[in-house]
């Protein structure tokens, strides 16, 4: 059973659950694909392929039969919503998070809210849904997890203290590897360099700290930047807004 979820809807095509800081749910699958959106607070989505994170301007798609769990980073309004095989086939056959764009977030609120809707508004609803998602590119948010043992190691150290400074050479001797195959490690293991991967982590680790409520100074400080304006420009160009904007979009009513 989910820890530390306070009240749940849930009905054939979707659900709206709140959850508190810190409440999780069990590793689980699902036999039809679905959409996961915070409509208030940020969601990590923790699959085999990495982590996605998931605040109010994203969209995560979890594909059918993929293991998965939650866990909730502030008092989160967490909404899903069910696609048949039919649209599912539309979107990417592996986890993804999209940017949500208004229209998005309007169809995604309606299809969890209160009212009820008939068959074919909701079909027509979901056809929006899936359409305003194609349009969108796929995001940065998912932050791969590495197989090698090696890098593995690099990333128990950034895991534990994402505000690590240690040079990848340094690194690469703790973990009995050289720089230079750490770097193609990365390159081909996860697609991007140590140095994107490393900003990736430190995002992540920036949005929920910015859920629990600490101000831009001090989540920069915490996440390995030197002044708060080298984070504001970082966490712009992956999330899209800036750090005080993000605040509000996720700050409870």
């Amino acid at each position: 059973m989910p820890i530390g979820r306070q009240a749940s809807r849930i009905w054939p095509s979707g659900g709206a659950h709140l959850w508190s800081p810190g409440a999780s749910s069990e590793a689980h699958t699902h036999d039809r694909g679905h959409l996961v959106y915070a409509a208030r607070g940020v969601l990590s989505v923790h699959s085999e392929r990495g982590t996605s994170v998931v605040p109010a301007t994203r969209v995560a798609w979890i594909p059918a039969g993929f293991g998965h769990h939650h866990r909730a980073h502030g008092h989160t309004d967490m909404r899903i919503v069910f696609l048949t095989a039919s649209l599912a086939r539309l979107v990417p056959a592996h986890p993804a998070v999209f940017a949500a764009s208004g229209l998005a977030r309007e169809v995604l609120l309606a299809l969890t809210g209160t009212r009820e809707y008939d068959r074919a508004a909701t079909a027509r609803l979901h056809r929006v849904l899936v359409e305003e998602l194609r349009e969108a590119p796929e995001q940065p948010l998912q932050l791969p997890e590495p197989r090698d043992d090696r890098l593995r190691a690099v990333a128990r150290v950034l895991y534990e203290n994402p505000a690590d400074t240690t040079p990848l050479a340094e690194l690469g001797r703790r973990s009995g590897a050289s720089a230079r195959t750490l770097s193609r490690l990365f390159r081909d293991e996860l697609g991007m360099t140590f140095y994107e991967w490393r900003t990736q982590l430190r995002v992540h680790h920036a949005l929920v700290l910015l859920a629990e409520g600490h101000d831009t100074t001090r989540v920069a400080h915490a996440c390995g930047w030197a002044n708060p304006s080298g984070f504001i420009t970082a966490f712009t160009a992956i999330i899209g807004t800036t750090p005080g904007r993000h605040r509000q979009l996720t700050r409870p009513v």
